[in-house]
């Protein structure tokens, strides 16, 4: 429930009038949140705290706003220095007129940034259906850098944290069940509440291992922007720091749920297996479900609360409806998927990691299966660039020794915190096609192993076509695999020849009946 403290009418429309400001902007466009009006004037985008008070936050006050306006510029150039230009008053001045920035007394303060084309969201960009995959996998670069150096915050977080988002949620919820399903709202309260009692110990282990973070706290993909060509993360929150000092994967879950929540499920598990291979942090996978249905629970609270300030009727009925829906994705993302093993193997080029990439986001929980890729472990384990060609001196058996056991390492490691895994490589020699078997068995969940297959010299012809990848292999690397022998393979054999989606239907109908 919110509560309007003051009326800030004269001031809104004030900024809304053009002859405001100083660029004599030909118009000013006003975008409203539950907890902000911005206002968007020439080359300035003017950020002004609603004065509400909800149980989360509270801008009732005028110094209570101008606290947040200061932290928020303070917080924010973490990321996005380049943005956030100050905190700037609305005066009364003696002439009784107001003013941005005068002499007089102030009436309102603001945050004052850089505008940049609206069209350069990242929600803009899903709706276009422009995310490519380099933006996908520099966004998760970007967040796991920005984690990485911020500062822990060890009294915050742990069980007492989620804990009280699962009560302000739950209340907020419960509220409000004359406008979401009753049987959905009790589902997802019952469903958090369990996660957090089976989660305990690992929330507060994680806090105390230094996990727990000043984060960004509203990670959703309007809150990031491509600044040339480079995603950068904005408007973190600053009015609650229990909102903001979180585990690092609840930070990241905010943006994988909306991510699902937009049907990308691709980029979702693209943008997840990256930041994993990161910062290499698989003891927050078994969180997932739990993180993931307490994001998509607070993106239900938040909906209905600006459906709540709204006066238009329309949008009032749409950030209701968005708020059923996010509902129900908390429903859907709370329930863990089966653990098992996949194993991808065949010659250069058979399109093992294309295959991957596609089966991925359909195993499991959301966002997916983990995929372990020995292209890209080759990479890292020599801390190299991922497309950076490498020499003989990448290639010696001793190399290729230790990617695979790594790969099988990697592998139990995900296993072992109860998330399926995928394998992607070549696996010509049976001893490894033997080992991660093994690896299946030993964690007792199922395993498949899938071959792919193609004429050779179409394989040879993606070789020469293929640019930007992890992959080295050339058509010399695959003319020396087709020497070698490749008898007793026991796994389901593939037809890789087809169009990518086809060869998931066959490769997924395989898993399912395995």
């Amino acid at each position: 429930m919110s509560v309007l403290a003051e009326d800030q009418t004269e001031v809104t429309t004030w900024l809304a009038d053009a002859s405001s400001h100083a660029e004599r902007p030909a118009t000013v466009e006003r975008i409203d949140t539950h907890s902000a009006s911005v206002f968007l004037a020439g080359t300035c985008a003017y950020k002004m705290k609603r004065a509400v008070r909800y149980s989360f936050l509270d801008f009732s006050t005028l110094d209570r706003r101008r606290q947040a306006c200061e932290a928020e510029v303070r917080l924010n150039r973490r990321t996005a220095s380049n943005l956030y230009r100050g905190v700037m008053p609305v005066t009364r001045e003696p002439s009784g007129r107001l003013a941005l920035g005068g002499e007089g007394t102030p009436v309102e303060w603001l945050v004052v940034m850089g505008r940049f084309p609206q069209d350069c969201l990242l929600d803009r960009v899903a709706q276009a259906g422009r995310i490519a995959p380099a933006v996908v996998s520099a966004l998760a670069d970007a967040i796991a850098s920005f984690h990485a150096g911020a500062a822990p915050t060890p009294h915050r977080g742990g069980v007492a944290g989620m804990s009280d988002v699962i009560i302000d949620n739950a209340r907020a919820l419960a509220g409000a069940t004359d406008r979401l399903p009753a049987a959905t709202v009790s589902t997802v309260t019952e469903a958090c509440a369990q996660a957090l009692s089976a989660h305990g110990r690992r929330l507060d282990a994680r806090r105390a291992g230094g996990f727990v973070r000043q984060c960004h706290g509203d990670l959703h993909l309007r809150n990031i922007v491509l600044l040339d060509g480079a995603p950068t993360l904005f408007d973190a929150i600053e009015f609650n720091d229990d909102f903001a000092c979180i585990d690092v994967w609840y930070d990241t879950a905010f943006l994988l749920m909306d991510l699902l929540a937009r049907s990308l499920a691709a980029e979702a598990n693209a943008l997840f297996n990256q930041y994993l291979l990161r910062t290499s942090d698989v003891g927050g996978l078994p969180l997932m479900p739990f993180f993931l249905g307490c994001r998509a629970a607070v993106r239900a609270k938040t909906s209905l609360a600006a459906a709540g300030l709204e006066t238009d009727g329309g949008r009032r009925r749409d950030l209701t409806a968005r708020a059923r829906e996010y509902l129900e994705l908390a429903a859907q993302v709370l329930a863990p998927g089966p653990c098992r093993v996949i194993a991808i193997g065949g010659l250069s080029g058979t399109g093992k990691s294309t295959l991957a990439a596609r089966l991925a986001p359909r195993l499991g929980g959301a966002p997916g299966a983990v995929v372990v890729r020995s292209d890209v472990l080759r990479k890292v384990l020599l801390n190299r660039p991922l497309v950076e060609r490498l020499g003989p001196d990448g290639y010696t058996a001793a190399v290729t020794e230790e990617v695979y056991r790594s790969a099988l390492v990697r592998a139990a490691d995900v296993l072992n915190e109860g998330w399926p895994v995928i394998v992607d490589a070549t696996f010509l020699d049976a001893r490894w096609r033997r080992a991660i078997g093994d690896v299946a068995r030993s964690a007792g969940v199922p395993f498949t192993g899938l071959w792919l297959e193609a004429p050779p010299e179409h394989l040879a012809d993606r070789l020469r076509r293929r640019t930007g990848d992890a992959s080295d292999a050339t058509e010399a690397v695959l003319f020396r695999q087709l020497a070698r022998e490749r008898s007793g393979i026991a796994w389901t054999r593939l037809d890789a020849d087809g169009d990518p989606e086809s060869v998931a239907r066959a490769a997924f109908q395989a898993v399912s009946h395995s």
